[in-house]
């Protein structure tokens, strides 16, 4: 497979060292920006030749004029995808300047060059199907999963929505907060300012030129900044009346309990590895069935003392240099055990 970036900015270089990293190599070309000469090429259609896979890491505002440049170059044998922070207009220019004639798909990775370069896991994309090209997103989700990647499927206005009150949202908060002066430094700050002016680096660090073009090329950023600023309009007018009254029961911030962003995302984690570990107890039971079919071929029992001991000793052994409890591991086995001779009598 190979693959080409367009648009070798901080993000086209970040994404081609993790290519890298996965063992797959890339070229870029890039009218502007300096390109290594080991992934450089002549020209655009000196990439489209070489590549069957297209990576648009160009600027949002730059996507329909290198789609354009694009179109005459390519053939249905090419998958093209772009890695923009906005999906509904991109994944709509791509719909009507591709079409059914050029395999492709939308896709936002949610990470950047910061994260990449402090190694923060999970890494995390965003694939917005194009409903023209089911086979396109198949090809583009298995290549991020290669390079290590949770990807997520959702429509492009979906995709939107959630990101006009996270990502966008979070851009404009922290614009504010600079604009007053909270971003500048400061001789102390107490722990609760701590997790804000990590935002606000990462902001100015990661993507700062992106404001303008997650605002107002998000056709749902509008609507969430407006309901943000009438929310803190009413909190600011309730202060007021509660300076007034002594009443400041009403504006308590409630524990979130178990809606806490953090929890939740914790949550969703646990849910996946367990939904990845019964996917691999459904693996391991297919191997059992097999060895068990092999035994009665050999006039074997099904129960192996011996090898079901020396079993229980590894995996005690493995627990122990993972740092985990060796007995609680070893009971987890037992019962795989248990469950592995339960089925290898049930198909006998």
């Amino acid at each position: 497979m190979g693959i080409g970036i367009l648009g070798y900015g901080r993000f086209g270089r970040a994404l081609g060292t993790l290519l890298l990293q996965a063992g797959q190599g890339h070229q870029a070309w890039d009218p502007v920006a300096e390109v290594p000469l080991q992934h450089r090429v002549a020209d655009l259609r000196a990439l489209v030749a070489a590549n069957d896979v297209l990576i648009l890491a160009v600027p949002l505002q730059a996507l329909e004029g290198s789609l354009k440049g694009l179109r005459p170059l390519l053939t249905p044998n090419h998958l093209v995808f772009d890695v923009g922070s906005v999906k509904a207009g991109p994944c709509a220019r791509m719909d009507e300047l591709l079409g059914a004639a050029i395999p492709h798909a939308g896709t936002h990775p949610l990470f950047g060059p910061v994260s990449l370069a402090r190694a923060e896991r999970p890494l995390r994309v965003v694939l917005c199907p194009s409903p023209q090209h089911p086979d396109a997103a198949q090809r583009t989700e298995r290549l991020f999963r290669g390079l290590g990647c949770e990807v997520l499927r959702q429509s492009p206005e979906d995709h939107d929505r959630v990101m006009a009150t996270t990502h966008a949202l979070t851009y404009f908060i922290a614009k504010g907060l600079v604009e007053v002066g909270a971003g500048a430094e400061l001789p102390f700050t107490p722990p609760s300012f701590h997790a804000i002016a990590r935002t606000l680096e990462a902001v100015r660090e990661d993507a700062g030129h992106l404001f303008v073009a997650l605002q107002n090329e998000n056709p749902f950023a509008a609507g969430a900044r407006e309901g943000l600023l009438e929310a803190l309009a009413a909190i600011h007018r309730s202060l007021a009346e509660a300076a007034v009254s002594g009443d400041g029961e009403l504006l308590a911030i409630p524990d979130l309990g178990t809606r806490s962003p953090v929890l939740q995302e914790v949550r969703d984690h646990i849910d996946a590895l367990d939904q990845e570990l019964v996917a691999l107890l459904a693996r391991r039971t297919e191997l059992v069935l097999r060895a068990g079919r092999a035994k009665a071929e050999m006039g074997l029992p099904i129960h192996d003392p011996e090898r079901e001991a020396a079993q229980l000793q590894a995996r005690r052994e493995w627990a122990a240099d993972s740092g985990l409890d060796a007995q609680g591991v070893e009971e987890v086995f037992r019962s795989v055990l248990r469950a592995s001779r339960a089925a290898q009598g049930q198909e006998g």
